[in-house]
């Protein structure tokens, strides 16, 4: 069984609409990539109580790993680490280890002449204040560390929201966790353009080639094209312990949806394989 993963993106800039959420796509997609489902997306603001009752949820439908972004800056409203601590019932302790990493920053900061002498504020602190039981993950682009916990069988890592610190620090710290509990798992997708039929028309189609390959998710995307007329983007994707089984699966039901479209005059083009 493929194990599950639960997202939770945490700030006030994205229930407002002011950023738009592209962590939780980055994250989704590379998750998959690696092997294994992401079930839950959740968005939240920079509130302890709302953050605290995220993760306990979460908890309770017990994923192997629940990710978070955002909120683990020196800022008054960087919340996440409260949040986090409040759901497992752990104080917030300064980590050694994070504080180091910290420090570490602001040197290399003083030596690119980005600010002139090295001092550790009660905020600059604050980054480093973990719940106990936890470690930080090196952050290679910003100065916040990520953080990563263990509560039962569940994996709770936090992650920065600016999306370069968040990317460095999940392909660095989190992928090869999460490509070593999926396992032989390998994802394959593809992709087919189709013109000239509607995605009503479609939908018989789609669940005859979904019945005849059950391993394989065929989902449709409607535009329009140029010329006003009906254009789909029809996505197939698939998990296997062999990319062979993998790509085989995928390859059949392509050949059957693209056969289908064209018996019903539909104009067919291959966009993208993976």
């Amino acid at each position: 069984m493929t194990q599950q993963i639960e997202i939770i993106c945490v700030g006030n800039e994205l229930l407002i609409g002011k950023v738009v959420n592209t962590n939780a796509q980055w994250l989704a997609k590379r998750i998959t990539i690696l092997g294994l489902n992401v079930n839950r997306i959740t968005v939240i603001g920079d509130n302890v109580a709302e953050i605290s009752a995220a993760i306990k949820e979460a908890l309770s439908r017990k994923p192997q790993f629940i990710i978070t972004t955002g909120g683990l800056g020196p800022t008054f409203d960087d919340k996440t680490l409260e949040g986090v601590a409040k759901a497992l019932r752990r104080p917030l302790k300064v980590h050694p280890q994070a504080l180091k990493l910290v420090e570490e920053k602001y040197r290399r900061y003083v030596e690119e002449g980005r600010i002139e002498k090295i001092e550790l504020t009660p905020p600059r602190v604050k980054m480093a204040k973990l719940p106990i039981e936890s470690n930080p993950l090196r952050n290679p682009v910003g100065t916040a560390p990520g953080v990563i916990t263990k509560h039962n069988n569940v994996t709770l890592i936090a992650l920065p929201g600016v999306p370069s610190e968040m990317e460095a620090i999940f392909d660095e710290s989190v992928a090869p966790l999460i490509k070593k509990a999926a396992g032989d798992v390998t994802f394959y997708e593809t992709e087919v353009d189709v013109d000239g039929i509607m995605e009503s028309d479609m939908a018989p189609l789609i669940d005859r080639v979904m019945h005849d390959n059950p391993y394989v998710y065929v989902k449709s995307h409607p535009s329009r094209s140029g010329e006003g007329k009906p254009h789909l983007e029809i996505h197939l994707s698939t998990t296997a312990e062999d990319s062979t089984i993998a790509k085989n699966r995928v390859s059949k039901a392509l050949i059957q949806i693209t056969e289908l479209a064209q018996s019903r005059g539909g104009k067919t083009r291959l966009t993208k394989t993976k």
